[in-house]
């Protein structure tokens, strides 16, 4: 039986900054963090290309060897992995997507290009899905009545998984919600001889809001055409995240990731209390920007938003964030 007041005082252990520090119970480390980074396309082998992202404050697409630098960076933060998303030429896409098995496209050359740099001192995720390559700005292919069709967009996203592993990633993140895939990515990693590869599922990933900014540094905001909700969950829905998750690690997914992040923290630790599982939960770009208008308004400070919100997600269950504050959080964490 616990004591009562005044024997307990919990302001106690509150009282000084070394205290507060030692009955800390979540730790917030660059080593939570994974790097969310864009790549274009560079005008020559030269110079490195940066296109700042107008909806996200901070954020700048990078040609290869920019990205290349970014590794670098990243790694002297103490920050284990990279996920990286492409932003493809129109005059590249097409209703199939066909640029996403290109051996030489921008998420291969840029997996290499990290390799290259720093070795295996970091850890390279690469998004498997269709939107960055299709014209149409959909996650799959269309059927004749403008339907994704599944199982043939799943056909594709295998290709695109083994495409990207041969290029060197560590862990593909199939973002699509299309229903099979991961048994299929796991068969096909195994029987190509990639069987460290992970798979970190985006297994529970809800039709949002909040995916603007996104849309715009891929490149896909202004061509796509309806809506996801066919393939993406209803935001109203929690039990069916769960068979999302249920069905995801039965085919082999090594970790699972929950999007967006701070909306769907009650999702998060259902998830992480039913499978005691490692779980991610992805900071997307309408929640960054969002802090970042916050903190140009004056209506809080930022460096405070910024770690407050990635303690949140560590809180709730995860075993780490993707964020596109990554570096700024490991500056303030590492100072």
């Amino acid at each position: 039986m616990t004591a009562a007041y005044p024997a307990l005082r919990l302001r106690r252990t509150r009282a000084t900054a070394w205290s507060r520090a030692l009955h800390r119970e979540i730790v917030l480390s660059p080593a939570d963090l994974i790097w969310p980074l864009f790549v274009t396309e560079g005008a020559d082998n030269s110079s490195i290309v940066e296109e700042p992202i107008a909806s996200l404050p901070g954020v700048s697409r990078w040609c290869v060897k920019g990205i290349a630098q970014r590794a670098k960076e990243a790694v002297a933060l103490g920050i284990p992995c990279l996920a990286l998303f492409p932003n493809t030429a129109r005059d590249q896409r097409d209703d199939r997507a066909t640029e996403a098995l290109n051996p030489d496209n921008l998420m291969c050359r840029a997996t290499k290009a990290i390799r290259d740099a720093v070795g295996s001192d970091i850890g390279i995720l690469t998004d498997v899905a269709l939107d960055p390559y299709t014209s149409h700005g959909q996650d799959g292919v269309l059927d004749a009545a403008g339907y994704v069709a599944n199982d043939e967009t799943a056909g594709i996203l295998v290709a695109q998984s083994l495409n990207q592993a041969n290029a060197g990633a560590d862990i593909i993140a199939p973002s699509d919600m299309m229903d099979g895939r991961v048994g299929l990515i796991r068969a096909a990693l195994e029987q190509g001889g990639h069987t460290n590869v992970q798979i970190m599922s985006y297994a529970a990933k809800y039709a949002s809001a909040f995916y603007g900014p996104f849309r715009d540094a891929v490149g896909s905001g202004g061509l796509l055409k309806g809506d996801k909700k066919t393939y993406q969950m209803d935001p109203a829905n929690g039990e069916e995240a769960l068979r999302e998750v249920a069905l995801d690690l039965a085919e082999g997914a090594d970790s699972v990731m929950v999007k967006p992040g701070l909306p769907y923290l009650d999702i998060v630790v259902r998830v992480k209390q039913r499978f005691e599982v490692p779980v991610f939960a992805y900071q997307v770009s309408g929640e960054y920007a969002m802090i970042e208008a916050a903190a140009a308004a004056g209506a809080g400070d930022r460096d405070a938003l910024v770690l407050e919100t990635l303690t949140s997600f560590k809180r709730a269950g995860c075993s780490g964030v993707l964020t596109y504050h990554a570096a700024h959080a490991a500056r303030l964490l590492g100072a």
